[in-house]
């Protein structure tokens, strides 16, 4: 075809890729600095804009092509010291059993708990708060002894105590003539002791995505959410006509400025667990339930059995497994024994309280990040009375650690398979005779009656980043047996790494190239170019 006069239109890809374009050397970085030839027409930008391109790309510039790996949003990305951050903190844990004796006057927990060495978070066990008598198990639990170890325990901690019980003793009258702790609720007396913010600003689910859009806190406590006001109390839990229980509810929120905080309690027959939280950590407890199951008499009834506690702290889950499980010391005891621990791992079941899509959180025991055991677990030294009490007499403590019932199941992996304990370096812990450092066979002359001493109350852990800083017995005579206190330090994740990157996918993702390349001076001569 012939087009006379008419100049032949060359093809767009030749002028911008063209080789003929390397050799025109015009200088458009000067020129481009004058507003006037800013203004130019089409036809000058498109023959300008080889030269332009070509300015930033040298002579000996490889002509192969760079590919570019694509940007995945969506898969695993590298983490960053923002995105992960742990602490350490401080768990003090004490098991307990006090005989079916409740506190006398006078009597104090200082000496044990520490507190010129402060832990971030205390977990105490009691079992034989009451007698476990038929009473006790099968018709109503006694409440009252539990009231006063959490008075007691508030004493020790709290410096001044949340309820001042120095003012008004146990047995003080109030002014209606009414004992304080007459038909007393546990429910309501632990209410002194919680934080103010219990009901009002912790929430039970800690995933921040579920939380910003339902924007509803609930309460924590252990029997059940709760939306009435912290002031307003039903009939079961005022204690007496002349609101004293109110008066003294609004003494604890204004007076505890710093201390602890009770965050859980719960009684089950003999059994009695309370976990006290230092008052900056309450708000990054969540998720916080209760499950007990009994393993007394028929194989269900409370007079044996466990209370356990789950939560959260920060990202990190922790279980504590307060326990009292089956006695005697006959040869095949320990058999029932481990039995119980089976069944406690196999059939404890916390309920389901988050309700977040993809984000789970335990409900058995072994699924928690951190898990501690401690009670009386009425494990025996496999001696006979006589064969005990001379290795006593002589300190021989590994020798009758070698005998030691827990000792000899764990290894066998019979029980407790996979958990650690300290060693221990203290006289067993059961039995004393009442009021006395000597053992209670010491103080018998019939053989039916007396008891091979034994380390019954034990303390164990589960799962990694917990390390155990002291494990001993305390000296009291309170009980036939000594109190059994440890020091854990436990690692814990205070940042979510999986709720930020759902923030980051969860937000609009619809980004310029500009945003994911760093663009070379090619793609912006690109950008510019508008074709008719």
């Amino acid at each position: 075809m012939t087009t006379g006069n008419k100049k032949k239109k060359k093809p767009f890809v030749p002028r911008i890729f063209g080789s003929k374009g390397r050799h025109r050397r015009s200088n458009l970085f000067d020129a481009s600095d004058n507003e006037n030839e800013k203004s130019s027409s089409y036809g000058s930008v498109f023959l300008e804009t080889p030269q332009l391109i070509q300015t930033s790309f040298p002579e000996t510039q490889s002509t192969t092509p760079v590919v570019l790996s694509p940007v995945n949003l969506n898969g695993p990305q590298p983490a960053t010291p923002q995105m992960i951050d742990s602490q350490t903190f401080r768990i003090f844990v004490v098991t307990w059993n006090v005989g079916g004796k409740p506190p006398h006057n006078g009597f104090s927990l200082d000496s044990f708990l520490r507190v010129d060495e402060p832990a971030d978070i205390y977990v105490l066990g009691f079992q034989e708060i009451v007698p476990l008598n038929a009473g006790n198990v099968l018709v109503i639990e006694d409440n009252e002894p539990a009231a006063k170890w959490l008075h007691l325990i508030n004493q020790a901690l709290n410096k001044p105590p949340l309820v001042d019980a120095g003012h008004r003793p146990y047995n003080a009258r109030t002014t209606s003539g009414l004992l304080f702790f007459q038909k007393t609720s546990l429910k309501a007396v632990s209410k002194n002791f919680r934080s103010p913010e219990c009901g009002k600003h912790l929430k039970t689910c800690n995933s921040s995505h579920e939380a910003e859009k339902r924007k509803v806190d609930t309460c924590f406590r252990c029997q059940q959410a709760s939306a009435k006001d912290d002031n307003s109390f039903t009939e079961e839990e005022e204690l007496d006509g002349n609101g004293f229980l109110e008066r003294e509810m609004n003494v604890v929120n204004n007076n505890n400025n710093n201390g602890y905080y009770l965050i859980a309690s719960k009684q089950m027959v003999g059994i009695f667990v309370s976990v006290w939280v230092r008052k900056e950590l309450v708000q990054h407890i969540t998720h916080l339930r209760v499950s007990c199951m009994g393993r007394g008499i028929m194989g269900c009834l409370g007079n044996k059995g466990c209370i356990s506690v789950s939560m959260s702290l920060y990202q990190t889950s922790f279980c504590f497994v307060c326990s009292h499980l089956a006695s005697g010391e006959k040869d095949g005891d320990e058999l029932r024994r481990n039995s119980d621990v089976i069944e406690i791992l196999k059939n404890t079941q916390f309920p389901k309280i988050c309700k977040v899509p993809g984000h789970r959180i335990p409900e058995k025991i072994l699924q928690h990040d951190r898990v501690i055991w401690f009670g009386d677990l009425n494990y025996r030294i496999a001696l006979s009375y006589m064969e005990t009490r001379k290795l006593l007499e002589e300190y021989k403590w590994d020798a009758l650690l070698e005998k030691d019932q827990l000792k000899i199941e764990r290894e066998a992996g019979r029980v407790f398979k996979g958990w650690k304990e300290g060693k221990i370096f203290f006289a067993p812990t059961y039995k004393y005779s009442n009021n006395s450092d000597a053992y209670f066979g010491e103080t018998l002359i019939s053989k039916k009656k007396r008891r091979t001493p034994a380390w019954c109350d034990r303390i164990l852990w589960h799962g990694d980043g917990i390390g155990q800083l002291s494990y001993v017995r305390c000296e009291s005579r309170f009980s036939d047996h000594r109190p059994v206190c440890a020091v854990f330090t436990v690692d814990v994740e205070v940042s979510d790494l999986r709720s930020q990157r759902s923030l980051l996918i969860s937000a609009p993702s619809r980004l310029d190239s500009e945003e994911l390349l760093c663009p070379s001076p090619r793609y912006y001569a690109l950008k510019n170019l508008t074709l008719y």
